[in-house]
């Protein structure tokens, strides 16, 4: 019995192929932890033990190969924003929701912030991106229901500027800030667009 084909499915993958994938994206893992700016597509294949060849084909350059390694990370963000317990999640006032969201994404940064810079690619890239797109669309929706009205897709842009990779890194590591502090602005400016 042959399985039917599925509307947009992806070919299925051999074992073979997802085995190379897996060790693919954790070498990449551990090499853009030791040194995010050193990371090149070779030094990712002879850390998988694979040709150069098969990461470029899979992931493109080191942006795709660094979207594909934060991807999991981002997936189980978003999967607590938007099914998650409030205040991140459904089920608390918009300006909860609003702060819940920066303290969480801030939280990632400090974790991922390399990682994310690195995937996040130019600044053109980064705001065309779905996963900024996705977090956009949310606060927007955040900021109408705080009756924020028309001027609500802007502020959203407003409220993730702070949330660029290459922005909290600058506030961590060249103004020297604490994550504790980077949240206490956050918290500030919300305050200041929502009473």
């Amino acid at each position: 019995m042959t399985a039917l084909p599925v509307l947009n499915a992806e070919p299925p993958e051999r074992a073979d192929a997802a085995r190379n994938r897996q060790r693919v994206l954790e070498a990449a893992e551990r090499l853009f932890e030791e040194d995010p700016d050193g990371v090149t597509m070779e030094a990712v294949a002879a850390a998988a033990g694979v040709g150069k060849g098969t990461v470029f084909r899979r992931f493109g350059d080191r942006a795709g190969l660094a979207r594909a390694v934060i991807s999991p990370y981002e997936a189980e963000m978003q999967e607590q924003m938007i099914r998650g317990a409030p205040p991140l999640g459904p089920g608390a006032p918009a300006r909860q929701r609003l702060i819940a969201f920066g303290i969480a994404y801030l939280r990632f940064l400090e974790r991922h912030s390399a990682l994310v810079r690195h995937a996040e690619g130019t600044e053109s890239v980064r705001l065309i991106s779905t996963v900024y797109t996705l977090y956009r669309t949310h606060l927007t929706l955040l900021l109408r229901e705080a009756d924020c009205g028309d001027s609500a897709p802007y502020l959203a842009d407003v409220l993730m500027a702070p949330l660029a990779a290459t922005t909290f890194i600058y506030h961590r590591h060249v103004r020297g800030l604490s994550l504790d502090a980077l949240i206490t602005a956050y918290e500030d400016l919300i305050a200041r667009l929502i009473d």
